[in-house]
């Protein structure tokens, strides 16, 4: 299992690519509009895309979705609780002064436990609100992409539309926490982490 990190767009977003190197399938976490360098990583490892998958609706991860799906014509998943932020879209956009994308349609929405398939491996969603609605973690191995959930050192922001500390702490210390120590933490902006130097070192819980 190859992994490779995008960093994308004024709001420095990170997208991965995980790729199976026996059957060459390949998944995209988060899309922050810049197709042509999501394209060029994924020529460059050889796969072909099987699925996107979000962590969460805000504008800024998921900017690509409608390009990536047109031209790769793959499905996208992310959590019903944030339909409401897709219907929003053009809205934050202008609002962030962001580019005029797309929002994204035809999208499959799924619940807390549901199982994705990447060669052999399988992708556990773990469903934790806080940061919004339907934000979600996905977990494959001991690698955890928590999206706007948890970083390194440091949480999500609650402050906007179905942002709530209290369940985004709740998110965090009874679904992430209960993770072995030496799950890597792959989040939405910045560095990566572990669980065991979060429970250790982050202020915020």
């Amino acid at each position: 299992m190859k992994l490779k990190t995008l960093n994308m767009g004024a709001f420095k977003v990170n997208n991965y690519i995980l790729f199976d190197e026996e059957t060459k399938e390949t998944i995209l976490i988060d899309a922050g509009g810049d197709f042509e360098k999501t394209q060029q990583a994924i020529d460059e490892l050889g796969g072909h895309l099987k699925y996107l998958l979000n962590t969460h609706a805000h504008m800024d991860h998921i900017a690509g979705d409608e390009e990536i799906q047109r031209k790769y014509n793959v499905p996208i998943f992310m959590h019903k609780e944030d339909e409401v932020l897709i219907k929003a879209f053009k809205e934050s956009l202008s609002m962030f002064g962001m580019p005029n994308y797309d929002p994204p349609e035809n999208i499959t929405f799924i619940e807390d436990g549901h199982i994705f398939k990447l060669g052999n491996k399988e992708i556990k969603t773990i469903h934790t609100p806080g940061h919004t609605k339907g934000g979600v973690s996905y977990l494959i191995d001991d690698m955890l992409f928590s999206g706007d959930t948890l970083f390194y050192e440091s949480i999500g922001r609650t402050d906007l539309y179905g942002g709530n500390y209290n369940q985004l702490l709740d998110s965090i210390k009874s679904k992430l926490f209960v993770l072995p120590n030496n799950t890597k933490i792959y989040p939405g902006h910045g560095i990566s982490s572990t669980i065991e130097n979060e429970k250790e070192n982050n202020p915020y819980v």
